[in-house]
């Protein structure tokens, strides 16, 4: 039961405010009674059926969930697990005047909305979700290359799987499949969901005029937001949209207003389970006890590099692609069971590491020379050595107290490594050392080196390099500050 005077949660979804939500939790007690058990599935069905319309995960019983084959071979049903969700558009059994209503076409049969990939670690605390921009461009299996949404019309479920497994590496170990447009009852089961938009959208194509802000959206006008490309990014920005409406929905769900109230709970559950088909075919319930310990803080989003956003494709299509690296690493941190909110730890090498390229031409360089032995004159033939070599070498050279030194060493002051890099690499054999010295100086040892001259790139490397740090944001980070 809820505190005297204490208000339903409200939720807030957009990307121009992260943070400042915080859930009410109670201390769990070390022993729970049978009704406390059967309290926990109650919460364990909110959790599951909130994530299943980002995350395809739902608590029910197997008679009421429908199945599908999509060729599933390995459940991996303890541990880590890697599950696909499929949003098709199914309008067959929609009548003209919902038709009418959503501002939807009168074709039959489905075509592919939206697809994740989501995972499961190992330990149960963590789910991740990567979505795939529908407009990837990709190679379907047995069909050429095409965008990736095309894998269901040409195979159904199972080629959607083979696809999503062939462009991620990951296998996938459970698929579910999402109608939609039963999302509306999921959301007026809630009460409706409330958004803030950084930008103002009109879509009339999708009945959709919002301005920049805050707005309350009952299930048609969440399914228009959810699924609008009318934005600067389109697709990309769509994806961002249905990240922030999932974790809406995710918070609401385990809102006190939802776990107290056994209509809205029962209405919430039930709406989900008449919206989704399932391979194996085996009700989601050990998945469901997984996520016991899932929060709002342990849903993950993260997106897919991308290296074009703007590709014509061969036949003419719109299309993007990825970042091959920064997708290669992406997928292999999520297959290794990694958490994406923490930085990778460097990876030891065994082969020596390649010297930096030279950026400071010698006739930029002015060098000072001192003689570190008791030879004569070793400090002038070095300088004159330095001088055929192209460096500057103003002064005479000078001589050390101490007259012992063996090796040559370029000492450097602050800033100047890459002038000293350039001077170490004239005298081969010689050591590279930061000294508290204003310039650069060479320290004549008894090695007497031989001086060549050096060859340096006109300008520096300035070739961009691909970060391997994706993208994330949790889900309490999808929810907006509270309007005032």
């Amino acid at each position: 039961m809820r505190d005297p005077g204490e208000e339903d949660a409200g939720v807030l979804v957009g990307g121009d405010a992260y943070g400042g939500v915080k859930l009410a939790t109670r201390p769990r007690k070390p022993g729970r009674s049978p009704r406390a058990r059967r309290r926990n599935l109650i919460i364990n069905g909110a959790i599951s059926g909130a994530i299943l319309i980002g995350t395809g995960v739902v608590w029910a019983m197997p008679r009421q969930i429908a199945s599908v084959d999509a060729g599933v071979s390995d459940t991996a049903p303890r541990g880590a697990m890697n599950i696909l969700l499929v949003g098709v558009d199914k309008r067959d059994d929609l009548t003209r005047r919902q038709q009418n209503q959503l501002n939807l076409g009168r074709e039959v049969g489905q075509r592919t909305d939206t697809m994740m990939v989501i995972h499961l670690s190992e330990d149960h605390r963590r789910v991740t979700v990567v979505s795939l921009p529908r407009d990837t461009w990709t190679t379907i299996p047995g069909k050429g290359d095409h965008k990736i949404n095309s894998a269901y019309q040409f195979g159904g479920a199972k080629l959607a799987k083979q696809t999503v497994e062939q462009v991620t590496g990951l296998q996938i170990n459970r698929y579910i499949e999402v109608n939609v447009l039963g999302f509306i009852d999921v959301v007026d089961s809630l009460g409706g969901v409330t958004v803030c938009t950084p930008v103002p959208i009109n879509d009339p194509k999708a009945g959709l005029n919002l301005t920049a802000g805050t707005h309350e959206l009952q299930g048609a006008d969440a399914l228009r937001y959810a699924r609008t490309r009318a934005t600067a990014r389109s697709d990309l920005d769509r994806i961002d949209r249905q990240h922030q409406v999932i974790s809406a929905l995710l918070s609401e769900a385990l809102s006190a207003g939802t776990l107290a109230n056994p209509i809205k709970l029962a209405s919430f559950v039930n709406s989900t389970l008449r919206t989704i088909k399932v391979d194996p075919d085996d009700g989601l319930i050990g998945l469901a006890t997984q996520l016991r310990d899932v929060s709002l803080d342990d849903v993950r989003f993260a997106d897919v590099p991308l290296s074009n956003l703007n590709f014509r494709s061969p036949t003419g299509e719109s299309a993007v692609l990825w970042d091959k690296q920064g997708a290669r690493e992406l997928f292999r941190r999520i297959g290794a069971d990694e958490d994406l909110g923490k930085q990778p730890a460097p990876k030891p090498t065994t082969t020596p590491t390649k010297a930096p390229a030279l950026t400071i031409p010698p006739e930029r360089i002015a060098v000072k020379v001192t003689n570190g032995t008791l030879i004569t004159g070793l400090g002038a033939r070095t300088k004159q050595a330095l001088l055929s070599a192209g460096f500057q070498v103003p002064g005479q050279p000078g001589n050390k107290p101490a007259k012992d030194h063996k090796q040559t060493i370029v000492r450097y002051g602050p800033g100047r490594e890459d002038s000293a890099r350039t001077v170490a690499a004239a005298i081969p054999g010689s050591q590279l050392k930061q000294a508290d010295v204003s310039g650069i100086e060479v320290l004549v040892g008894s090695d007497q080196p031989k001086i060549h001259k050096v060859k340096v790139a006109a300008t520096p490397d300035t070739t961009p390099t691909t970060s391997t740090t994706p993208t994330t944001k949790t889900a309490s980070q999808n929810i907006c500050k509270k309007q005032a």
